[in-house]
Parts: structure tokens; sequence; C-alpha cells
């Protein structure tokens, strides 16, 4: 009697591994779900790319104005692989240049992150600070940051510093307004939730509202990271003898359009990159955030 149900007891566990087995074999549809957004951004970006070597090869537009896709790459590969002699002035690589546009990038958007976050969640949570520093926030995130660059050459020079500031001054606002907002918005039937059991304002803020705001956060550093982009970019070209901005004016001057173009589409990489990275930031400290939008 108990060989049988044993032998019952075994055919059923088996019929379950089969069962769970058959369940995660992928079909085309859910293989398609997983990987159809990668597949459709891959044949759409080739297709541009064949579509504009087609043209320039036909003569159809000047290649002063629009170089060929293949002579881009290929003044791309040849920057990239390339390094500058030692004790070079200016340098023909392209890769010296990234590094360079890079790392006071990094240092800018960090400043900007150390800075705004906690001055938007202060913002955010204090009325009394954020009556006073309201009209200064506005005003210094509406003005043209290209308007300050004669303002800050004139105080700094032709210096690093002058264009890390400029980047932080670009990335800071968006980054601390995003904070803001994200307290600001916070709903009240979680406070009110949390207050029913007993937490403090300490607790409130780091247990419902950080949490809350986490993707906020990372939503203005996302706009930070285009923002100070294109904050190197200006100071470089108007006070820089280094980087992609200065590659990009010095290209310019000597018509080398295969040149600027490849920095262009360095710059867009660079971009979508980062923007890659901070949601993977989110994903990773807000992963509820994810299971919301499936």
């Amino acid at each position: 009697m108990n060989g049988a149900r044993n032998t019952r007891t075994a055919t059923a566990e088996l019929h379950t591994d089969a069962n769970r087995i058959q369940d995660q074999q992928w079909t085309p549809r859910e293989a398609w779900n997983r990987y159809g957004s990668w597949v459709v951004t891959v044949v759409n970006i080739s297709v541009f790319f064949l579509v504009w070597e087609a043209v320039t090869r036909a003569g159809l537009i000047n290649p002063l104005f629009l170089p060929k896709a293949s002579s881009m790459f290929a003044t791309l590969w040849e920057g990239l692989t390339t390094s500058a002699p030692p004790g070079a002035v200016i340098s023909g690589s392209i890769l010296d240049h990234v590094l360079y546009t890079l790392r006071d990038l990094s240092i800018g958007l960090v400043i900007a992150t150390v800075v705004g976050v906690p001055m938007g969640l202060l913002m955010g949570g204090n009325r009394y600070v954020e009556t006073l520093l309201n009209p200064y926030v506005w005003a210094f995130s509406s003005l043209p940051r290209i308007a300050l660059v004669p303002l800050f050459i004139l105080f700094l020079g032709f210096t690093v510093k002058m264009q890390i500031t400029i980047i932080v001054l670009s990335a800071v606002f968006p980054i601390m307004i995003n904070s803001w907002a994200g307290v600001k918005t916070t709903e009240k039937s979680l406070l009110a939730a949390a207050r029913v059991f007993g937490a403090n304002r300490r607790e409130l803020y780091m247990k419902v509202v950080l949490p809350y705001t986490l993707p906020f956060i990372v939503s203005g550093v996302q706009q930070g990271i285009g923002r100070g982009l294109v904050g190197v970019i200006i100071a470089e070209i108007f006070g820089g003898s280094r980087g992609l901005g200065y590659l990009i004016q010095r290209a310019a001057d000597s018509f080398d359009s295969a040149l600027m173009y490849s920095v262009l589409f360095l710059l867009v990489a660079i971009s979508l990159s980062l923007i890659q990275i901070t949601r993977w930031l989110e994903a990773y400290v807000a992963p509820w955030r994810r299971a919301e939008m499936l």
C-alpha cells in the first residue's frame, strides 16, 4: 500500500517537474517581448546609416555638409585608436579629448548631485527654506548658461575650474527641482499611515519621503546629465583647448565634416550610455518602480 502511494507521489512530482521545465521554455512571443525592442533599435539604426551612406554616395548632398557614414566611422576609429605623442600641446587623438571631457563632466555631475539632492530635499521639507530659495532657484534655472560663459572666463580665466563651474550650474538645478518636487508630491495617505504607526519626523523622511522621492531624483540626474553635457561643450568651445567641444570648434574651423560628425556621434553615445546607467541605478535603488510599469 505504501509502495503504491510512494509510486504515485513520485509520478506526480515527476509530472510537476516536467510541467515546470515546460513552463520555463520560451515561446517566440516571450522572446520578442524580451529582446524585440533591442532588435528593432539595431535594425532601425542600421537602416538609418545605410540610407545615409547611399544618399552621400549618390552625391545628393555636398560632402562638406554631410560626409559619408563610412568616412565618419573611419575618422572615429582612427581617432580612438591613436594616442598623442609625448609632450604634445594639442592632441589629434579623439580618445584623449573624450577622456578629458568625461573627467570634467563626471566631476561636475558629482558636485551637482551632492549639492542639488540635499538642497531639493530641504526645500521640499521646510517651507521657510523653500520661500527663501525659491526665487533664486527659478531665476538661475531659467538663465541661459551660455550667457554666463564670458563672466566666468573673466573671473576664472580659461581654466578647468571655469568649465566645471559651468557644468555644475547647468546640472544642479534640474536635480534640485526634481528632488524638491518629489518631496512636495509625496502622497498624504502614506504620511498619514506612517504617523498612525508612530513614525517621528526623521522616520517619515527616511522611510516614506525619501523612497518615494528616489524616482524623482533619478529623473533629475538624467536631466542633469543632458544639461551638464551641453554645459561642458559650451565651456570647451568658448574657453577650452582640449575636450570634445574644442574638437568640434577645430573641425568647424578646418571644414573637417567627418571629424565633426564623429564627435557628435560620440556625444550622442555618451549621453545615451549615461542615461542608461541611471536607469539601471533606478532599477537597483527603486525596484518597485519597475514592478509598477509591468
